[in-house]
């Protein structure tokens, strides 16, 4: 069976990851990012919600990848993105990233915030 490239209709996929970084659009980005169909942001993790909540209006899901053991993310995090209309599943960084690029390739409105593995 041939193999089709996945078509992404001009949004921004996570190209890849390793220890301590990430691969987005081709640019190499050290520590947590923020990754939206736009492109891709240095992020200060959890202790910096300010991007999250900028998302309301513009994702309604966000992927937030917790490193690479899944971990209880901050309840009041998760609420107040709900409160304002995103969605937030938590996963590891692996799963985040796979799930993110699924649902982008469907043309859902999704971010993902990745801490590194």
């Amino acid at each position: 069976m041939a193999m089709q490239p996945t078509d992404y209709q001009g949004a921004v996929p996570v190209d890849g990851y390793g220890p301590g970084f990430f691969r987005v659009a081709g640019q190499v980005l050290n520590g947590p990012v923020l990754v939206t169909a736009d492109g891709a942001q240095s992020w200060a993790g959890l202790d910096d919600p300010a991007p999250l909540m900028a998302l309301a209006g513009a994702a309604d899901v966000l992927f937030i990848g917790l490193g690479a053991q899944v971990a209880a993310p901050p309840r009041d995090l998760i609420a107040a993105l709900e409160q304002a209309g995103v969605m937030a599943e938590t996963m590891t960084t692996p799963a985040a990233a796979r799930t993110y690029n699924v649902t982008l390739s469907e043309g859902r409105r999704v971010a993902c915030a990745l801490i590194p593995v």
